[in-house]
């Protein structure tokens, strides 16, 4: 189990802005004052737009220009900063939220953008790097928490991995949460199940004889352990949204990915540390226009309700919500009328946990020719989550297959998103 600490440049910061370089015992009275005001976050929602949204028609539209086809865009709660049509609940929300406009990336394709968004490493033949839900596992305190410390729900392809640190920080995948989880109730009588968990432990002793190292490297009683603790737990109550109210789940949506974001709050109330929610089919090499519109009637009531409902709660303090997906798409829209691929200029959102809401960073052309003004790389935006959550980008844990100690971001913080 690890304490998590604040960030050095939290702290620096702090001293710097406070005159106090110099730590008079009042000076560090106050610094401690401000640490003990501003604790980092403890939990990490994902909302995962699978197949690669464009910028345009979500969080960076270019009205009455070639390259917006068409697309419209709308005010918001904070002066300046736009949507495209079809996000009014989520402009009523904007005061919460930081846009970053100029993301860039190397890869454009799918399972190598995924990868890389979701671990802020390039795939690397030698390693497999952990998502950031699995490095907030890992460096984070456990807590009370019977059940997965790192969610996905609705799946699809490429769920979050822990890679070098272990399978066990692998994402926990889950379906419609209107359904029952699977799994998690025992098929038979009390008195049957305890038979066959006496006669596993029977046949669990006479394998580890003569091979407990071999036993020990598996994990596989401590496996088990948790899995029987976690089918008898009451915080599986947290993947049931039908305990609440209907108005609230109006709010969200009455779509898969809505109740998705809902058990997302429910989740992280009960101690989960990452939640991952997926919205597939953003893939609009047709059609773009059409596509997007639908996605955004999912989508928009969600986001807004998710963050409007963790405040409500205080729980938006302490949680990152990011909204994003592999990669952009581009300002061409082709003859069949959708837009390809765009790694050079694409946006994402950012909430909660000490990130500065009320903010658009960076620039596109509007001409869709000329590079973003203010580039900004997936590695800084996974070192400006994690020093959100009090961790140090630069510290090292070691990959076991070769040794190399590896950061947990090769990215540096954006100054401008921590509040």
């Amino acid at each position: 189990m690890r304490a998590s600490s604040y960030s050095a440049f939290a702290r620096r910061r702090f001293l710097k802005v406070a005159g106090l370089s110099w730590l008079t015992p009042v000076g560090r009275l106050l610094a401690d004052q401000a640490e003990k005001m501003r604790r980092p976050a403890q939990s990490i929602i994902l909302l995962w737009l699978d197949g690669g949204p464009s910028q345009l028609e979500t969080f960076d539209p270019h009205p009455d220009t070639r390259i917006a086809g068409g697309t419209r865009a709308i005010e918001t709660t904070v002066k300046d900063i736009r949507l495209a049509e079809g996000y009014e609940h989520l402009a009523g929300q904007m005061r919460s939220v930081a846009l970053v406009r100029s993301m860039v990336s190397k890869e454009g394709d799918h399972e190598r953008g995924t990868y890389l968004m979701k671990t802020g490493y390039r795939p690397d033949p030698t390693v497999e790097h952990p998502s950031i839900g699995a490095i907030c596992c890992h460096e984070l305190p456990v807590g009370p928490t019977d059940i997965p410390r790192h969610i996905s729900i609705l799946t699809e392809q490429r769920p979050s991995r822990g890679g070098f640190l272990g399978s066990e920080y692998d994402a926990f995948q889950v379906g419609d949460p209107k359904d029952r989880l699977p799994d998690v109730t025992s098929p038979v009588p009390a008195s049957r199940e305890a038979a066959r968990v006496n006669d596993l432990e029977i046949a669990e002793r006479a394998f580890a004889r003569g091979r407990t190292g071999r036993v020990r490297t598996t994990g596989h009683r401590e496996m088990l352990a948790r899995a029987r603790v976690m089918m008898t737990s009451e915080q599986l109550r947290a993947f049931d949204v039908a305990q609440e109210p209907a108005a609230l789940r109006a709010e969200y949506g009455e779509t898969p990915f809505g109740r998705g974001c809902l058990a997302a709050r429910r989740l992280i109330e009960v101690g989960v540390r990452c939640v991952e929610v997926t919205l597939g089919g953003w893939d609009a090499h047709v059609n773009n226009h059409e596509i997007h519109r639908a996605k955004s009637r999912i989508l928009d009531p969600a986001f807004a309700a998710l963050l409007r409902d963790l405040a409500d709660r205080r729980l938006l303090e302490r949680t990152v919500v990011l909204c994003c997906g592999e990669f952009g798409r581009t300002p061409r829209v082709n003859p069949l009328g959708g837009r390809d691929h765009w790694p050079g200029g694409f946006s994402l959102a950012l909430a909660g946990g000490g990130i500065r809401g009320g903010l658009a960073l960076g620039e596109t052309d509007p001409e869709g020719i000329k590079g973003p003004v203010r580039p900004t790389t997936i590695e800084d935006v996974h070192a400006t989550i994690l020093s959100a959550l009090g961790l140090e980008p630069g510290k090292e844990n070691t990959a076991p297959a070769t040794g190399r100690p590896i950061k947990l971001s090769a990215g540096r913080p954006i100054r401008e998103l921590l509040a």
